[in-house]
């Protein structure tokens, strides 16, 4: 009897409706306690939030990658359109900072316990990852 030559399929990771849930919602959490407490944690987040956005983005279930995209857009999008206003801003008074602050906390917080909300209600399924999409060739 001859042996296949062909290599055996690799085996396929079942990815749990938890998980994804979770993954979902990981972002948005983020984005709360960064805006929630800028020093240090929104400083740390700028950068660890670019991480969560990598790993969930192409996740297998595709609402994981949806709700951190649009978690995302917010997150970047208020903070850039804050950092260039705050350019101008005067150096002496503090004001300027706290009421951009607060302006970027009505915007993102509100919009991330809705998304939170959002992905609490959604029914989350159990779901296969390609492994063909994450191994190399």
């Amino acid at each position: 009897m001859r042996e296949s030559s062909a290599a055996p399929p690799p085996p396929t990771r079942l990815v749990g409706a938890r998980s994804a849930r979770s993954a979902a919602a990981l972002f948005n959490w983020g984005n709360i306690a960064a805006i929630a407490v800028p020093i240090p944690i929104g400083l740390l987040w700028v950068c660890g939030s670019m991480i969560i956005y990598a790993l969930n983005r192409h996740h297998p279930n595709a609402r994981v990658g949806y709700f951190t995209q649009q978690a995302a857009y917010r997150f970047y999008g208020i903070t850039g359109f804050f950092v260039a206003v705050a350019t101008f801003f005067p150096g002496n008074k503090p004001v300027y900072y706290l009421v951009a602050w607060a302006s970027a906390a009505l915007i993102i917080i509100p919009w991330s316990v809705i998304d939170l909300i959002r992905i609490r209600r959604e029914p989350w399924a159990d779901c296969v990852a390609d492994p063909e999409a994450t191994t190399e060739h």
